[in-house]
């Protein structure tokens, strides 16, 4: 059997190791930079622009994590790998305010660096082995993936959105595909030998960062306004307690507790690289739902829309998630995406005359309660109906 130098030892195979933790400190400003992308440019055009910028920073850092799955984080060389990735990382964050004008070329060379380095670097680390076959096929559909990122950057602005669509669906079509090229090859899912307990951790540690994003933005609302009126701080109290029971709703499913499923690795592929892109996608329009009704005292649609798309996306991928671990449908997810649903229309027909504290209560009630019933299902051992 070849000893791989730099892979991961067995006896600490699900270890997430300091300098992962390290490397995640970089997506705290990236989110932030997400949040406010989406705030300042609160359109559709806007959303659907935010939306491609958090595909490329979610996909950087999601192949990350999985390329730490088999590398030993105590090896020097791997330590360095983190850090270069982590510089090219910050590099993405700096450039997503402008992605969409002068920064396209520092998000797009960043972003194209790592996905570059990455297979790179595990070609050489597990040469011989069947791994390194795997990272030459993700590497090529990579590199197809860039020719839509490169063109996009090239391309005037009102282009550059079609073009990085398209480099986004490549990119999140290829595992999918099992990284499969006619005449050259694949990398079907059965050949990764992924382990489950690291990348849940992973995940858990990332979906955390998102969740304190909302703290970040309702600390600086509170210091913006310089007085803690009433009404401030019964919005505030609304919007820790909807942080909350986010938080509770994830561990009650996707924490710790949570026993058995399908670990093989194309079900931890739905799991993690999809469901929980969804998952923190939705912790993300919740904390800028939290910040855009703490700095309003009126009602838009597009806040009504930000305040019930946050849990209905984290509810989608939260299913996704179930379907993916478990194999089944949690029907309670459903019925609450259905009641946010109607909560929203019904605050978009009453426009101005719902207050903002009103919709808060009622999109908290919801999730709320599905919390409260997902904890005592847990309790029961039946986490997954």
């Amino acid at each position: 059997m070849t000893i791989v130098p730099l892979a991961r030892p067995g006896n600490r195979r699900s270890e997430v190791g300091p300098v992962e933790l390290f490397f995640d400190l970089v997506y705290v400003f990236a989110i932030i930079q997400l949040s406010h992308l989406l705030i300042e440019h609160l359109s559709w055009t806007g959303a659907a622009q935010t939306m491609v910028v958090f595909a490329a920073v979610w996909w950087g850092w999601n192949y990350t994590a999985w390329a730490m799955n088999w590398l030993d984080p105590s090896r020097t060389a791997v330590q360095l790998l983190s850090g270069v990735l982590m510089l090219a990382a910050l590099g993405m964050a700096i450039a997503i305010p402008s992605a969409f004008g002068d920064g396209a070329w520092l998000f797009v060379g960043c972003y194209l660096f790592m996905g570059i380095l990455r297979p790179v670097f595990m070609m050489i680390a597990h040469r011989g082995q069947q791994l390194a076959s795997n990272y030459r096929m993700l590497l090529l559909w990579t590199l197809l993936a860039g020719i839509f990122w490169v063109m996009g950057a090239a391309l005037p602005a009102e282009w550059r959105l079609l073009a990085w669509l398209i480099a986004v669906l490549i990119d999140y079509a290829a595992p999918l595909a099992d990284y499969r090229i006619p005449g050259i090859g694949a990398a079907p899912m059965s050949a990764w030998d992924t382990d489950a307990d690291h990348l849940a951790e992973r995940n858990r540690l990332v979906f955390i960062i998102a969740l304190g994003e909302s703290v970040l933005l309702m600390g600086g609302t509170i210091v913006t306004h310089g007085q803690l009126t009433v009404a401030l701080a019964v919005s505030v109290l609304v919007g820790f307690a909807s942080l909350f029971v986010l938080w509770w709703n994830y561990f009650a499913l996707a924490g710790p507790e949570t026993a058995g499923g399908d670990s093989s690795t194309g079900a931890l592929r739905s799991a993690y690289a999809y469901a929980h892109a969804l998952m923190v996608l939705g912790a993300i329009l919740v904390a800028v739902s939290i910040e855009l009704r703490l700095s309003h005292e009126h009602l838009t649609p597009a806040i009504v829309l930000v305040t019930v798309a946050g849990p209905i996306v984290y509810l989608i991928g939260n299913v996704l998630f179930l379907r993916s671990r478990f194999g089944r449908l949690a029907r309670s997810r459903f019925i609450a995406v259905g009641v946010l649903a109607l909560i929203g229309l019904g605050a978009v027909l009453l426009d101005h005359q719902l207050p903002v504290i009103l919709l808060s209560v009622s999109v908290l009630a919801v999730t709320a309660i599905l919390a409260a019933r997902t904890a005592h299902l847990r309790q029961t051992s039946t986490p997954h109906k």
